[in-house]
């Protein structure tokens, strides 16, 4: 099943993927990755999704976490957490080939109160376990739907629903689970934290963060950091720091302009909680992103292997 699977994804990436080897698809949520070499290090705030691996290997680092899998593991993220990773296993010979699934929060909600499942104790939002066959077989399902346009809309929501069933009862079930009970404190954080993505320019007061959760503020303040390792002005920061990197590395933009368009007021202010995220100032960082040449921690401070960049500080 793995071989066929890696062989549909291989088909669709090469035809497909850009030049970031990002490979959309016409199914929402559903996205096919291809690498022909290491990847450099990538800062974000993920939000919810199944990464399952095919070829080649992968390092995601949450906190003090570091998960090394590669080809036949999956990886699960449950809550919109800050992460850095990195592909360490690539090449033009063997490229690094993966299939990312979006969560919808409220789509498993709704099943797994059709499957009424109980509550489940606490787990991290974030678990590596070797791919389950069922859910291999209703990914490679999937991905044979891309062939058939007239069948899309017709199966697609009932294949992405069975993943999601063989999700929920399988290696990441306990993880899952957290994120399909209805009304969770996870669910209410998710609405304030939609609400940081689209205003993290904007100041917002954790009143307002806490009214779009539905809690207390200090309810809310407790809740949040459970879920995403974060306090609400840490998560907003972040994004702010990420989104000015990407606009430095990707579109050229200065370094001041970046830091006003993400709602800074000050650029020393921005300096100085840039380089304590990404370990050197704006300018350094963007030309060494440019050329590739961001030095990794060593091996033993990874974890592993190949080199990995160093950890942000997300006490900003």
């Amino acid at each position: 099943m793995s071989d066929l699977l890696l062989d549909a994804v291989r088909r669709y990436a090469e035809a497909h993927a850009g030049p970031t080897g990002v490979a959309g698809t016409p199914i929402p949520g559903l996205t096919a990755i291809r690498a022909t070499a290491p990847s450099g290090i990538d800062y974000a705030i993920s939000r919810p999704l199944a990464c399952l691996v095919l070829q080649g290997g992968k390092r995601v680092a949450i906190g003090k976490q570091t998960f090394d899998f590669s080809a036949g593991d999956s990886l699960l993220i449950t809550s919109d957490v800050p992460t850095v990773s990195q592909i360490t296993r690539a090449s033009a010979a063997a490229p690094y080939y993966s299939l990312v699934l979006d969560l919808d929060v409220a789509a498993i909600a709704e099943l797994a109160a059709e499957m009424k499942l109980g509550p489940v104790a606490h787990e991290s939002p974030v678990q590596v376990e070797p791919s389950d066959a069922e859910v291999a077989d209703a990914a490679l399902r999937l991905m044979r739907l891309l062939e058939r346009p007239a069948a899309r809309p017709v199966l697609q929501a009932q294949l992405v629903r069975e993943m999601y069933y063989w999700l929920l009862v399988g290696k990441h079930g306990a993880v899952i689970r957290q994120i399909g009970r209805s009304q969770s404190h996870v669910q209410r954080v998710a609405r304030a934290v939609a609400l940081l993505r689209a205003e993290f320019a904007q100041p917002l007061p954790i009143e307002r963060l806490a009214s779009a959760a539905g809690m207390s503020a200090s309810s809310f303040y407790h809740h949040f950091r459970a879920a995403t390792s974060l306090s609400p002005l840490q998560f907003q920061k972040q994004l702010r720091l990420i989104e000015a990197r990407r606009l430095m590395t990707s579109e050229g933009i200065s370094a001041s302009n970046a830091a006003f368009s993400v709602g800074y007021e000050s650029v020393q202010q921005f300096t100085r909680e840039y380089r304590r995220m990404f370990g050197l100032p704006p300018g350094r960082d963007t030309d060494a992103a440019m050329q590739g040449a961001r030095v990794g921690l060593p091996d033993e401070q990874a974890g592993g292997s190949s080199s990995f960049g160093a950890m942000p500080d997300f006490r900003l």
